[in-house]
């Protein structure tokens, strides 16, 4: 497990573009039959990619659960939500199992002993994005389908932000205890996520984009509002944002991206917002 510790504004102001993204950009997500986890001190949040393509994978495959966590298993004192953003696939949760097709979401609520992880076809193997939370108990684990999702649309053409939030694991459809979860959709020529920017004092995030077509970037904006950094996102790679940096971002093409947050509450508009014109 890579272990990411907490990079506080001063010193982010001194950073190289190298330092920048050895920091904060989660680079290489789904390796075939592997998990790749990362371990923020930032809220302590876990962020996952697993692609099973020949083998079972369960979720602490190649994890220390005890040097890293100190408990039994993964999810006794955590909880976590997952997309696929591949092909059908199906994950066991203490012998249940739930069928995930592609933009379907998964909650698994803390005291999950064993949770394995499938591909229905090899030749086009699901892709498990994965984000966890501490949790001091336990809710109902429950799949939520791309088609179940609170939508909410915003923005316009005019603004190149024209877009729609998919709210999955969101105190509107399940409760969790801090995590939330959601899904934000741009449309073909637009561009602007999460505009105006802003921060929230009281929640980290991370964001994790894909459907970014072949040779196309996102430039993720990132740092204090009045002294801007950013990091140049390909295809299939997550970026983690403390709860000092704004967290937006403008591809060369529309795009997807999965949000998640932890922290104090699960306010979706608890923001402090920015004005565009006040950035730097």
């Amino acid at each position: 497990m890579d272990i990411r510790y907490s990079c506080n504004q001063r010193d982010f102001k001194r950073y190289t573009t190298e330092e920048t993204r050895k920091e904060f950009l989660i680079e290489k997500l789904f390796v075939a039959d592997e998990v790749t986890a990362v371990y923020s001190h930032v809220d302590r949040m876990v962020t996952l990619g697993i692609m099973p393509v020949n083998e079972r994978v369960p979720l602490d495959k190649g994890i220390d659960i005890w040097h890293n966590f100190g408990t039994e298993y993964f999810l006794e004192r955590r909880e976590l939500g997952m997309f696929n953003v591949g092909g059908a696939g199906q994950v066991t949760v203490d012998g249940t199992v739930y069928d995930l097709g592609h933009k379907d979401c998964l909650y698994i609520t803390r005291g999950a002993k064993e949770v394995f992880f499938t591909s229905a076809d090899k030749a086009n193997p699901a892709k498990y994005y994965i984000v966890s939370a501490p949790a001091h108990c336990s809710y109902e684990t429950r799949l939520i389908r791309i088609q179940d999702a609170a939508k909410k649309p915003l923005g316009a053409m005019e603004t190149s932000n024209k877009r729609v939030i998919n709210q999955f694991i969101h105190p509107s459809v399940l409760k969790t205890c801090q995590l939330s979860m959601g899904m934000t959709a741009l449309e073909p020529g637009s561009v602007w996520n999460t505009m105006p920017a802003h921060t929230h004092e009281r929640r980290m995030e991370v964001y994790f984009y894909f459907d970014i077509p072949e040779n196309q970037v996102v430039f993720h904006m990132m740092g204090e509002g009045n002294e801007t950094r950013h990091i140049v996102m390909q295809n299939e790679q997550a970026v983690i944002s403390p709860s000092w940096s704004i967290h937006a971002g403008a591809g060369t093409s529309n795009y997807t991206f999965i949000w998640a947050m932890g922290g104090e509450n699960q306010a979706f508009d608890d923001m402090d917002e920015i004005p565009t014109t006040e950035l730097r």
